[in-house]
């Protein structure tokens, strides 16, 4: 590769053949090169000015070990670029290393091409990289990820770290605000991108179906079982498996999953025989963690199995600077896939967006554009963004916050905005049930069980307005 005007790296590694090696490799492309042969003496070094441009870092040393060294030289230079160099059996060690920031790893042995790839990723320029996030990046599916806020970034740079490393990823945060998504970017960038991608949502399947879903059965095991049938984990042999909602999982289905994680061995359901898999499990959720651990409605076990790395995803209303490319995106996407001109956003309706707190999340926003689209009224969406904002902001009160809490208004609010959505979906196609599944990217068996869970009625009469237990 080409050198960097001169670029100074830092190597520390207890092995002097190590050190030479890598000397070698880094003074054929002009790099100004310094060697520590331990932690200690790499601190020294990166306390004095000029910093190094970036340090390679060996995980295994005597003394402080690469991560206690990392941690130390973090503390000193906060922005400092740190590459470990590990061995394939430190995964769990890695994946600490890249909490505590590292840039990026490499895996012993490795060659000149690929120690070239990790510098050129570590001496891209920050705001290429800022311009490349912001833009809509393709996952497959219709799923694009999207991210012009700073903890977006931060997300895609952990994502691009953690990807290649095959242990399990929680991610927590509200709904919609784009946990499959993310968990769509980890199989991208994950060696098994060529390989099967499956989502099951944990809380859509009836508890006692969830077991033959995920599992598989054999011919008897239940009522009307007459044949043999293969589950998502069979289906995603090699690929990659999301566990949506996985704190609706029931607990005694929650053990045979952890004895997959463990063990990557299961029965079907009924059947005798032990099933093998190699599936890279990725879980997401929006409860409250801590209190399903209180409550043993998450097995604790099962838990640290799942977050050997924990994506925390914000909500949208802590990173607004997105709303208008998020906007952009949709009306793009929606006005495509319903084969009409895209509506611009006036100033006033780019304001509104704006002050309006989204408790939907990015969902919310995406059925936002798709109503703007289909109405075509301005005027309406925007006043329907400002009724919608009188409960988010009484929900901030706790003495008016209704029984059930501000989850259960928030599941109140999206439920009202969907219920809404689906009657003018129907409404503009004469009730033609298929054309208005279609409208709304959703199949005509769940607009068939959504009319019904919202008390949608035939033409010419209202939606019933929705009460929501919590």
């Amino acid at each position: 590769m080409a050198a960097h005007n001169a670029t100074s790296i830092l190597v520390v590694d207890d092995e002097p053949s190590m050190l030479g090696y890598m000397r070698t490799l880094l003074e054929l492309d002009s790099h100004r090169v310094e060697t520590a042969s331990s932690g200690e003496d790499a601190l020294q070094r990166v306390r004095r000015d000029p910093q190094p441009n970036v340090v390679l870092l060996d995980l295994l040393m005597p003394g402080w070990d690469g991560l206690e060294t990392l941690e130390k030289m973090r503390e000193v230079r906060p922005n400092l670029k740190v590459v470990m160099l590990s061995c394939v059996s430190d995964t769990r060690k890695v994946v600490q290393a890249i909490r505590l920031g590292a840039q990026d790893y490499l895996t012993k042995p490795f060659n000149k091409a690929e120690l070239d790839g990790v510098l050129r990723h570590c001496f891209q320029n920050q705001q290429t990289m800022e311009e490349a996030c912001a833009e809509a990046e393709p996952l497959g599916d219709d799923a694009y990820f999207v991210a012009a806020s700073a903890a977006m970034r931060r997300i895609r740079t952990q994502v691009a770290q953690v990807a290649k490393v095959d242990v399990p990823v929680l991610m927590l945060g509200e709904s919609g605000t784009g946990k499959e998504v993310v968990a769509r970017l980890i199989h991208k960038m994950s060696a098994r991108a060529h390989r099967t991608f499956l989502k099951v949502n944990c809380a859509a399947v009836p508890a006692d179906l969830l077991e033959s879903e995920l599992f598989g059965y054999e011919p008897g095991a239940f009522t009307g079982a007459n044949r043999s049938k293969p589950g998502k984990f069979e289906l995603c042999n090699k690929g990659t498996i999301l566990l949506d909602e996985i704190g609706e999982m029931p607990p005694l289905l929650q053990a045979k999953l952890l004895h997959v994680l463990q063990d990557q061995t299961f029965s079907r359901l009924g059947g005798r025989t032990t099933i093998s898999v190699d599936v890279r499990i990725l879980a997401a959720t929006n409860i409250d963690v801590q209190a399903a651990l209180a409550s043993k409605k998450l097995r604790e076990d099962l838990y640290y199995r799942l977050n050997a790395f924990t994506l925390q995803i914000p909500p949208l209303r802590e990173r607004k600077e997105e709303v208008p490319l998020l906007l952009k995106h949709f009306m793009t996407r929606v006005a495509e896939r319903y084969g009409r001109p895209p509506l611009p956003y006036s100033p006033t309706l780019l304001d509104a967006c704006l002050k309006h707190n989204w408790p939907g999340n990015v969902r919310e926003l995406e059925n936002f554009v798709k109503r703007y689209l289909i109405l075509g009224d301005e005027a309406q969406v925007a006043r329907e963004l400002q009724v919608e904002a009188v409960p988010a902001e009484a929900a901030s009160k706790p003495q008016e916050t209704p029984q059930g809490g501000l989850k259960s208004l928030v599941r109140g609010l999206k439920d009202e905005a969907e219920a809404e959505a689906i009657a003018r979906a129907l409404e503009q196609t004469n009730w033609n049930r298929k054309e208005a599944a279609r409208i709304l990217n959703i199949s005509y068996k769940a607009l068939l069980y959504k009319t019904r869970q919202y008390g949608i009625e035939g033409p010419g009469r209202q939606p019933s307005r929705l009460v929501t237990s919590g």
